[in-house]
C-alpha cells in the first residue's frame, strides 16, 4: 500500500470533477495525500492506500465510467477502503432527492461485491448553456441551478480523513 489516496472521478459537465478537486483539497489540508485523477485514466491502484470514486448520475444511470472503473479494478478494491459519492438532484425537493438515492441504489446493485467504507449523495449542478443539442431538447426550458452543498462536500472528505488516517499513515 501507500500513503496516498486516489480521488478519481467521472464527469460530462465538470461539475463532478470540482467536487472531487474540493475533496483532494480537504483531503491534502488535513494532511494526507490525495492523487486526483479521471476515472477513464486510472489503469492501476498501486501506490494507492484508499480511493474515493465519484460520479454524476444523469438520465437516471450513474456515469458510465464510474462502474467501469470499478469493474476494471474490482480485485484491487477488494484490499483497500473505497469511499463513493455521486451528484444527483438538481433541485433541493425531498422527492428528487429520494429518486436520486433510489437511482444511485440501483446502480450500485451492480455491483454487490462493493462495500464502501462512506456513500455520499451531493446535490447536482445542471448548466443548459453547456449541454449538446438533444439533451438540450430533452431539457426544454430547465433554468440553471447548482445545489452542491460546498460545506457539506468539505465535510464529507474531513471524516474521509478521519477513516483513512491510518490505513495510509
Amino acid at each position: 500500500m501507500s500513503d496516498s489516496i486516489l480521488v478519481s472521478y467521472a464527469t460530462k459537465y465538470g461539475s463532478t470533477q470540482e467536487v472531487a478537486e474540493a475533496i483532494a483539497a480537504t483531503l491534502g489540508e488535513c494532511g494526507l495525500t490525495a492523487d486526483l485523477r479521471p476515472a477513464r485514466d486510472v489503469r492501476s491502484l498501486d501506490g494507492y492506500g484508499a480511493v474515493v470514486l465519484g460520479a454524476p448520475l444523469i438520465m437516471y444511470r450513474w456515469h458510465k465510467d464510474a462502474l467501469t472503473f470499478l469493474s476494471r479494478n474490482r480485485k484491487s478494491l477488494a484490499d483497500r477502503p473505497v469511499a463513493i459519492f455521486a451528484l444527483g438532484p438538481i433541485h433541493d425537493k425531498e422527492e428528487e432527492w429520494q429518486d436520486s438515492q433510489a437511482q444511485l441504489d440501483k446502480e450500485l446493485a451492480k455491483v454487490a461485491w462493493l462495500e464502501p467504507v462512506s456513500l455520499k449523495l451531493f446535490g447536482g449542478k445542471f448548466d443548459p448553456e453547456k449541454l449538446g443539442f438533444i439533451v438540450g431538447k430533452l431539457a426544454g426550458s430547465e433554468p440553471a441551478s447548482d445545489i452542491r452543498d460546498w460545506e457539506a462536500i468539505r465535510s464529507w472528505a474531513q471524516e474521509l480523513a478521519v477513516m483513512f488516517e491510518p490505513v495510509v499513515a
